[in-house]
């Protein structure tokens, strides 16, 4: 258990003594600062609250973020994470930034690049990646972490941990070949908190293929562990693949070594254009996804790295996507996603809150006017409640 999660422990103790947290936990609702999109969150050990967003013209835009003390009722001043005016891009949802949290709370940001950002080798899109300086005020200029893995789409994603360590992965094809069952998820690697990066490799050396135009999630926990969460596509390399399970990526060497996990089958010979969220409780980690407009989520075993069976969120199935994850320190779950969402059509947020053994509970809602273009985050505050941000 992280540190910020012990101290939500105690605090959650104190406040339920005072019966300040009686029945289930309050949700509120948090609209993303100056009209901003896709919003990110993540809570460092202190508590803090950290933010990025999306502003501007969704194939070519800037990434902000600001951080809360007090749980997200008031935040700092915006700072603008890229340094190339409008490198980054909000178009279909989910090829916008990623946040984590690393050692002694450094913020690392990654993201695919816009038709205005420097291109890479080959001229190829670049996986780009810029952290907070020492002093917190500014955001280190930006760079590609892709040094031959081209071919990106569905965007990639950013963890890091306590140690010093962060990964920046995303899904292109592999050298040489082409179509999205010849995809593979790529990792990139720091041990000097993102200062420099090793050549990218496959992480997973089982064919899985990728769905390229779905989003993907990864997650370092607090002990070091990596998880990457996204969506295959396996089939034949000259046709559309049929086979579009969600997979589980886990490693226990720092990222060096994956074991995979066939997490929920989805037999559909097209893109469904997903995404998918990770998130750390008390006492596991959390895997949400979409499968055939549902959402479920899993709870995985810290020691293990094994997924439960997954758990589907009530109500009927229809246009849900987009999932976000978060665990208080009570072990109660909030899972949240969109509904009626589209190519560039917004939608509705929806949450629904689950006891500690994964039953639903009376807590749910929803709230109207996700932008299209947009996405969702929730997080735990420290009063045992939760927050949606939309």
């Amino acid at each position: 258990m992280s540190r910020y999660l012990r101290l939500l422990t105690l605090v959650t103790v104190v406040l339920m003594n005072c019966g300040v947290l009686a029945g289930a936990a309050k949700v509120t609702t948090l609209r993303v600062p100056d009209g901003g999109l896709q919003p990110v969150t993540a809570v460092d050990e202190k508590g803090s609250v950290h933010l990025i967003f999306y502003k501007g013209e969704a194939n070519a835009g800037d990434i902000f973020y600001a951080k809360s003390s007090d749980g997200g009722a008031t935040f700092s001043k915006e700072i603008q994470v890229n340094s190339n005016a409008g490198s980054a891009v909000a178009a279909g949802n989910i090829r916008g930034a990623h946040l984590a949290i690393g050692k002694n709370g450094r913020v690392h940001v990654a993201w695919m690049g816009s038709g205005k950002a420097p291109k890479g080798p080959e001229n190829a899109t670049p996986m780009l990646y810029a952290r907070l300086n020492e002093a917190g005020n500014a955001f280190e200029p930006e760079k590609n972490v892709m040094q031959f893995a081209y071919g990106l789409d569905g965007g990639g994603s950013v963890a890091a941990d306590g140690l010093g360590n962060v990964y920046v992965v995303w899904h292109a094809d592999m050298p040489g070949a082409k179509g999205e069952a010849n995809r593979a998820v790529f990792i990139a690697r720091s041990n000097d908190e993102g200062k420099t990066f090793k050549r990218e490799e496959p992480a997973y050396k089982q064919p899985t293929g990728a769905c390229a135009c779905c989003g993907m999630r990864a997650y370092a926990t607090s002990k070091g562990e990596v998880a990457i969460l996204f969506r295959s596509a396996i089939g034949e390399a000259k046709k559309m693949p049929e086979i579009r399970d969600m997979f589980l990526l886990t490693s226990k060497d720092k990222g060096a070594t994956f074991t995979g996990v066939d997490l929920h089958a989805w037999k559909v010979n097209m893109c469904v254009m997903s995404s998918a969220a990770i998130s750390e409780g008390a006492s596991s980690l959390l895997a949400a996804w979409e499968t055939k407009g549902q959402i479920y989520f899993s709870k995985i075993d810290p020691s293990s790295l094994r997924p439960a069976a997954p758990i589907e969120a009530p109500g009927a199935a229809g246009k849900r996507k987009h999932p976000a994850i978060a665990a208080n320190a009570a072990g109660e779950t909030i899972v949240a996603w969109t509904n009626g969402m589209g190519w560039m059509k917004g939608g509705v947020v929806e949450w629904q809150v689950f006891d500690k053994s994964g039953a639903p509970t009376a807590e749910k809602g929803k709230a109207d006017g996700v932008p299209p273009n947009s996405l969702i985050s929730v997080f735990a505050r420290a009063d045992g409640g939760f927050t949606v941000v939309y």
